[in-house]
């Protein structure tokens, strides 16, 4: 029986505070090789014979009553591949303006929990006979690495569609109620087991607490996070920009100040909170604020990657430090400190209990230890295909929570590096500032304005 592990478990409590925690990528096609436009009938029937390689994307999600242990994942009876794989038209011009409206349209329907939490939606009217590819799930499913490795299963690596139609595999019954008293009753038993396992070696536990104390100390011990407009609890509506990269460029930039690809984006996402603060009249001198950055522990290989397996990670950003390569550099000192703290996966043994998370997302709409939310995940390094069209772009979408207005999703692609800004619509209609100051910075750092970086956004 496949239960939602803890970490699982935490990405589905914010649905119940009207934080729903979906995650998706946006593509960039070009025309269909064959009839200049793209085939929605193509997209489905590649869908649907690739489906029995995900099999989480088969599955439905089942909340059981109280006793009968965690949330838990059942095969579906059926998969309506027509009502999964949609479609919807950008108006005219067709820019990123209007595509960015529909994806924003799209994703404020939440996914019905009576049928597998994913949706693809093929977005014609591109401007340039392009089409857009919007991929939505539920975090539970997967993180950004699991994500990616999942999702893989759809893709080709040319414009031929790969013959891959593997047998529909038989769903299993859906477990009866004492099957599921009698799984939870087993899962206590083995949590106690190894409560007393620990206490049975003591000195190994207290060991390791203690290495892992530095990286819980960032949350628990560096105090309150400064105050700024930046967190006011959430909306349900969001506003998004884009920002294109060049990734060989920007691994240029980062070793030659011995700094990481995450790093250098830190320092572009400070360069934009550093306008986006100034432009509303707030102070910036001296501010640093706190960047969330999830940290992947997956170890799996690429064939067997899902479900949700991240550390934290709290990263400064010195918005007083004018000097974008002297930002760069004081937090490419900052985290090559912080990396080297032992992490555990979701914050540690504490959030391993339900009840825990839940009183802990509660107060998210009041937290004070994180500003900003960033995350950075590694794409496929070749070109890719889908249903014969060749993949142009790819960005990741990224969800908000609590009281965190606005976050980032980077994404690297075939050599492209594609950043996605997403904005609470109500406390962050200005998100098109954030992402010309972060443009901004990543070009001086490039020493090369406004020919390598550029957003454009909504």
């Amino acid at each position: 029986m496949e239960r939602l592990s803890p970490l699982d478990l935490g990405m589905l409590w914010p649905d119940d505070f009207g934080w729903p925690e979906d995650i998706g990528v946006l593509a960039v096609l070009d025309g269909n090789r064959t009839a200049g436009h793209f085939s929605l009938d193509l997209a489905r029937e590649v869908v649907a014979k690739r489906l029995p390689l995900v099999r989480r994307m088969r599955q439905v999600l089942r909340v059981p009553r109280t006793g009968l242990g965690p949330p838990y994942w059942t095969d579906a009876s059926t998969v309506d591949v027509d009502d999964h794989v949609r479609a919807a038209e950008v108006p005219a011009p067709g820019d990123d303006e209007q595509l960015l409206d529909v994806v924003e349209r799209i994703r404020r329907r939440r996914l019905d929990r009576s049928r597998p939490l994913w949706e693809m939606w093929v977005l014609t009217g591109l401007a340039g006979g392009r089409t857009g590819l919007f991929v939505r799930l539920h975090h539970t499913i997967a993180d950004g690495v699991a994500a990616v490795a999942l999702l893989g299963a759809f893709f080709d690596p040319g414009p031929e569609v790969r013959a891959l139609a593997p047998p529909w595999p038989a769903a299993e019954p859906e477990p009866t109620a004492p099957q599921l008293l009698a799984d939870n009753a087993r899962r206590r038993w083995r949590e106690v087991r190894r409560g007393v396992s620990a206490l049975t070696r003591l000195p190994e536990s207290v060991a390791a607490m203690r290495q892992a104390w530095p990286a819980f100390r960032e949350f628990a011990a560096e105090g309150r996070a400064p105050r700024t407009s930046l967190n006011t609890p959430i909306g349900p509506g969001r506003r998004f920009a884009l920002v294109r990269g060049d990734l060989p460029l920007t691994k240029r930039i980062a070793a030659a100040h011995g700094a990481k690809v995450n790093d250098v984006l830190m320092a572009a996402m400070s360069g934009g909170l550093r306008e986006l603060l100034r432009a509303r009249g707030e102070p910036v001198d001296a501010l640093v604020l706190r960047a969330y950055v999830p940290v992947s522990l997956h170890q799996e290989p690429p064939d067997r990657l899902r479900g949700n397996f991240d550390g934290m990670m709290l990263v400064p950003l010195p918005l007083g430090v004018a000097d974008p390569v002297r930002r760069l550099e004081m937090i490419a000192a900052e985290t090559a400190k912080r990396k080297k703290h032992t992490r555990s996966a979701g914050g540690g043994a504490l959030f391993r209990v339900s009840a825990l998370q839940r009183a802990v997302m509660r107060r998210m709409d009041r937290q004070r230890w994180a500003n900003v939310y960033a995350a950075n995940v590694p794409g496929p390094p070749e070109p890719l295909h889908f249903a014969g069209a060749r993949v142009l772009e790819l960005f990741p979408i990224v969800p908000l929570i609590g009281n965190i207005t606005l976050g980032l999703g980077a994404l690297s692609y075939a050599g492209q590096l594609a950043i996605t800004v997403v904005g609470d619509a109500d406390a962050c209609p200005d998100v098109e500032v954030f992402t010309r100051g972060a443009a901004h910075a990543l070009d001086t750092l490039a020493g090369s304005r406004g020919r390598d970086f550029g957003p454009v956004g909504r």
